[in-house]
C-alpha cells in the first residue's frame, strides 16, 4: 500500500444531514468538541455554534448555509483518521445546500429526533442521499426527551424510508433516565457521566446471558445482506468483534443495511460511539466508484489518484471577510498553488492564487490539494457552482450540480435611488453562491424580481441584503412561478423561413411532431431519414425549439412535452444555423397554438404539527385553501397533519396557522410537483 493509499483510507468526507431542529447543528458542535478541535462548545440557541458563523443564522438559529469543518479522530487501537464534516440546513427552502453537499461527499449521518421520528424533510435528504449512492449511518437523537422512543425511529425507518436499519445496541434507560448504550458489536457497555465522557466496560456474565441474543439478531440480520458472514454464521463460527464490524462495513458501502445509533447531542452522550461509527463504517474515497468525467465526447474513469489526470468540481461559493470563497472536491489528481486550470465555464481558465483548508468561518493556507480532498480557492469572483476543473493540456467535464427551480418571486424595490448599485452588486453576489435563486427584471413593469424556494428562502436573502450591503429596500405581493404543458398531441406542423432579399436568402423548413409528457420532462428527438437536415441542422432546430419553450402562449415555460422532428427541406445555398433556429422556434409556436396549453402551478406538501385539539381548524383552514388531507397521524395529544395545496394559496399560511393554535402549531414545506391549476 504506497503512502497516499494509506492516507486516503484513513479520511472521511461526510456531511449531517436532517429535518430542521433534530440537532445536526447541535450534534457538529459536540463532535468538534469530543475531537478536540474545539475547547469551548457553543449552544445553537445562544448563537455561538460554530458551524452557524453568519449573522443571521445566529440570530435565528437556523442553519442557512452549509459549513465545512475538520476533525481527527482514533477509534479503539486505529490510527488518527481525517473527518472532513459537513453541517448542512434542515429547511427545505435551503435544500441547493444538501444537493450539492451531498454531490461531493463520500458518506453521511442522517440525524433523527427520536420524540419526533422521521419527519418530512428527514425523507426529502435521505432520497437525496440515496439518488447520489451516498451510504448512510443513522443516529436517534434526543433520546433524553419526553416521548423518545428508539424502537418509532427504527419502525419509521422501515416504514417511511424503506430502509434495512442495522441497530447497533439497545439504549439504557428511557427519557430522563437515559444514561448507557449496550454496544452489540463490541460486545460491552457504555455509561455516560454528568460532562458526557463515555465509560465502557466488557459484559459481565449476566450482561452477556442477557444481550447475546439480540447481538445474534443482529448478526442474522447483516448475514442477509453479506455473504462472507452468512457463510461463516451457517458453518457455527464464532462471529467476532472484528468479524461482525467488517460484515456491516461491506452492508453499508453497498447500501444494502443502515447501522443504527443513539444518544443525546445536547448532554453529549453518544457521541464517542457515533465517531467510532463513522470510522468503522462511512466509506473514504477509496471505498467510492470512480468518478465519471466526459472527454471528447467520449467517458473516462478516474480513481481517486493524485498521479492521475486533474478532475475537480467547484460546488459551492461563499463570500466572507476574507473574500470570495470557491470550495472545491478534488476527484483526481493534485491542485496545486500556481497551477493554470481549465474551466468548464470560462475559456480563458482560471489561477490557483490561494488555496485553503476551511474550518467553519476560518481559512488555513495549504500548497496543494489531492484526489478525496475537500478545499477552497481565494479570490475566483466570478466562479459558478458546478463548473469543473482541470488541466489545460487535457480537459474534462463532470457532472454538474442540479438545482431546483425556483417557485416563488418577491418584487423588490429600491426606497433610496443610492442603494440601487449596491443592491444590484448584492443580488448578484448571493445569485452566485445559491444557484436556486434567481433575479430578473419584469418585462412588463420594469420591476426586480427575486426567486427562491420559499418565503423563508426569499425573506433570508432580503435580510442579507439589508445587513450585509446596508441598503434599504422594500418587497412587494409575491408571484408564482406557472408553467405550461400542452393539452393534446399533433403532427406534422410545419415551421418555415424563406426569405430572398438579394445576395445570400434564408431558408429552413421542418416538420414536428408534439406529445404530451406525463413526467414533466421536456425531450428532443431527431427521426429525419436519408439525411433530410444536416446534423448541424439539427442541432439547431433543438436550440430553436428549446428557446421556444421557454414561453408558452400563455407567458409561461412549457414542460412536459416531447418535441420529435420528422422531416424537412434545406436549400443549397440559403440554409443556415440561424434560418433552422428560427424554423424550430416557429414550429414549435404553431404546434402548441394547435395543441392548446394547460396551466399548471405548483403544489406543496405540507407536514403540520399541532395539539389534537386543533387538528379540526387546521383541516379546514387547508380546505378553505384549495387543499386536501393525506393522512392525519395522533400520538401522545400531538397530530401530525399531512396536505397538499396550490402555492398560490399558501401566502401568509405560518401567521395564519398560528393565529389558529395559539402559536401552538409548526408547519414544514417542499415542493411535491406541478398541478393543472385550479379555476377560481
Amino acid at each position: 500500500m504506497n503512502t497516499h493509499t494509506q492516507t486516503l483510507t484513513l479520511r472521511r468526507n461526510l456531511g449531517i444531514i436532517a429535518h430542521i431542529d433534530a440537532g445536526k447543528t447541535t450534534l457538529t458542535e459536540r463532535l468538534l468538541w469530543k475531537t478536540g478541535e474545539i475547547h469551548r462548545v457553543g449552544e445553537v440557541h445562544d448563537g455561538a455554534a460554530t458551524t452557524d458563523f453568519s449573522a443571521i443564522e445566529r440570530e435565528r438559529g437556523i442553519t442557512i448555509g452549509a459549513a465545512a469543518v475538520q476533525a481527527h479522530w482514533a477509534p479503539r487501537d486505529q490510527p488518527i483518521h481525517h473527518l472532513t464534516l459537513i453541517d448542512t440546513p434542515g429547511h427545505i427552502d435551503f435544500a441547493i445546500e444538501v444537493e450539492r453537499s451531498l454531490r461531493v461527499l463520500d458518506g453521511a449521518v442522517a440525524v433523527f429526533s427520536a420524540v419526533d421520528g422521521v419527519q418530512p424533510q428527514s425523507e426529502s435528504v435521505w432520497r437525496q442521499a440515496r439518488r447520489h449512492g451516498v451510504p448512510l449511518i443513522a443516529f436517534a437523537n434526543k433520546m433524553d426527551r419526553t416521548g423518545a422512543s428508539f424502537e418509532r425511529v427504527l419502525t419509521q425507518l422501515r416504514e417511511k424510508l424503506r430502509a434495512t436499519p442495522w441497530a447497533l445496541g439497545v439504549p439504557i434507560g428511557t427519557e430522563s433516565q437515559f444514561n448507557g448504550w449496550v454496544d452489540l458489536v463490541d460486545r460491552s457497555t457504555v455509561h455516560w457521566d454528568d460532562k458526557g465522557t463515555a465509560l465502557r466496560h466488557a459484559w459481565t456474565t449476566d450482561e452477556a446471558a442477557q444481550w447475546l441474543p439480540q447481538r445474534e439478531a443482529l448478526i442474522e440480520a447483516v448475514a442477509d445482506a453479506d455473504d462472507v458472514l452468512a457463510q461463516a454464521w451457517l458453518e457455527g463460527t464464532v462471529i467476532d468483534n472484528a468479524q461482525l464490524r467488517a460484515a456491516i462495513r461491506r452492508g453499508t458501502l453497498a447500501g444494502a443495511g443502515v447501522p443504527v445509533l443513539a444518544g443525546s447531542a445536547f448532554k453529549s452522550k453518544g457521541v464517542e460511539t457515533l465517531l467510532d461509527a463513522v470510522v468503522d463504517y462511512l466509506p473514504s474515497p477509496l471505498d467510492r466508484p470512480a468518478v465519471v468525467a466526459a472527454e471528447n465526447g467520449s467517458e473516462v474513469l478516474l480513481p481517486p489518484d493524485p498521479e492521475g489526470p486533474l478532475a475537480a468540481l467547484l460546488f459551492k461559493i461563499t463570500h466572507q471577510n476574507h473574500g470570495a470563497l470557491s470550495f472545491v472536491r478534488v476527484y483526481s489528481g493534485t491542485l496545486k498553488v500556481g497551477d493554470a486550470l481549465a474551466s468548464s465555464q470560462h475559456p480563458q481558465g482560471r489561477r490557483v492564487s490561494r488555496l485553503v483548508r476551511v474550518q467553519a468561518d476560518q481559512t488555513h493556507d495549504i500548497k496543494q490539494a489531492v484526489a478525496g480532498d475537500i478545499v477552497a480557492v481565494l479570490g475566483w469572483k466570478d466562479a459558478v457552482s458546478g463548473e469543473t476543473l482541470s488541466a489545460p493540456s487535457r480537459p474534462l467535464l463532470l457532472d454538474t450540480i442540479q438545482a431546483q427551480h425556483a417557485v416563488l418571486a418577491w418584487r423588490l424595490t429600491a426606497e433610496k435611488a443610492s442603494d440601487l448599485i449596491r443592491i444590484s452588486q448584492g443580488l448578484a453576489s448571493l445569485a452566485q453562491e445559491d444557484p436556486s435563486f434567481r433575479v430578473e427584471t419584469d418585462a412588463d413593469s420594469g420591476e426586480t424580481l427575486i426567486w427562491g424556494m420559499g418565503e423563508l428562502h426569499l425573506e433570508v436573502m432580503v435580510e442579507r441584503l439589508r445587513t450585509e450591503w446596508g441598503v434599504t429596500i422594500r418587497t412587494g405581493e409575491p408571484r408564482v412561478a406557472y408553467q405550461e404543458t400542452p393539452k393534446r398531441a399533433v403532427q406534422r406542423v410545419e415551421g418555415k423561413v424563406a426569405k430572398q432579399t438579394g445576395g445570400q436568402g434564408q431558408f429552413a423548413q421542418v416538420l414536428i411532431d408534439v406529445m404530451p409528457r406525463e413526467d414533466g420532462e421536456v425531450t428532443f428527438v431527431d427521426r429525419t431519414v436519408g439525411g433530410a437536415i444536416p446534423r448541424g441542422f439539427v442541432n439547431a432546430v433543438e436550440k430553436g425549439v428549446r428557446a421556444a419553450l421557454g414561453e408558452g402562449p400563455l407567458g409561461h415555460p412549457v414542460v412536459g412535452i416531447e418535441v420529435t422532428l420528422v422531416d424537412g427541406q434545406t436549400h443549397v445555398k440559403d440554409s443556415s444555423d440561424m434560418a433552422f433556429h428560427r424554423a424550430g422556434s416557429e414550429a414549435v409556436k404553431a404546434a402548441l397554438a394547435q395543441a392548446g396549453t394547460q396551466l399548471l402551478e405548483p403544489v406543496m406538501e405540507i407536514a403540520i404539527h399541532a395539539p389534537s385539539g386543533n387538528v379540526g381548524d387546521v383541516v379546514g383552514d387547508l380546505n378553505r385553501r384549495s387543499g386536501r388531507v393525506a393522512s392525519i397521524e395522533d400520538q401522545d395529544g400531538q397530530a401530525e397533519v399531512l396536505g397538499y395545496a396550490p402555492l398560490a394559496r399558501l401566502g401568509g399560511y405560518t401567521t395564519s396557522l398560528r393565529s389558529l393554535t395559539q402559536g401552538r402549531a409548526s408547519s414544514d414545506m417542499r415542493l411535491n410537483g406541478y398541478e393543472a391549476a385550479q379555476t377560481a
